[in-house]
């Protein structure tokens, strides 16, 4: 399916020069999502994960799903603040600034295969912060899945594990 005929691109944001990749039109079609997900789930057979981790909070949408249709655990990688308890912590740069995650420090166990998910991967910065997570915790990030990705920022090439996607679009419009 060619999933780009979902996204809608909003020029200026969220700040001016930033062209966003919206994936609610993909949302709000039954159908498409159900394809998305089928193909994700075939993508991240051969990684053959323990749990599924995803970034809030569209990351949230394609992750949690997915585990669902492979019967695996989600674990939510949260903003500062949102989550209850003893918490890890890594800081991360974006496109247009820095951020930080989270995960609860019982989320994962020692060796766990985790798969990272998220709808965008752009410049690397929040699978690569996931990615730190996973291992901060004593897991094994296995792999890295998006919806789409940006071709000119070249955020797979930055991760420590493979990374796929099921659309690659420009980052300039």
């Amino acid at each position: 399916m060619d999933y780009s005929r979902y996204v809608d691109v909003v020029p200026d944001f969220p700040k001016k020069g930033i062209s966003f990749k919206d994936v609610s039109p993909l949302l709000r079609d039954p159908e498409a999502f159900k394809a998305c997900i089928g193909e994700l789930a075939e993508h991240a057979e051969k990684y053959r994960p323990d749990v599924i981790m995803g970034a809030e909070s569209r990351g949230f949408v394609f992750g949690s799903a997915l585990a669902l249709k492979m019967g695996l655990s989600f674990v939510m990688v949260r903003k500062p603040g949102k989550l209850p308890g003893e918490v890890l912590t890594v800081s991360y740069g974006l496109e247009y600034g820095r951020d930080s995650f989270e995960i609860e420090a019982k989320a994962l166990r020692k060796g766990e295969r985790a798969l990272l998910v998220d709808d965008l991967i752009a410049t690397g910065g929040s699978l690569s912060a996931m990615e730190k997570l996973a291992r901060l915790a004593g897991a094994e990030p296995v792999g890295a899945l998006a919806v789409i990705s940006l071709r000119e920022l070249g955020g797979a090439a930055k991760l420590g594990v493979p990374c796929e996607s099921l659309v690659s679009l420009s980052s300039l419009r």
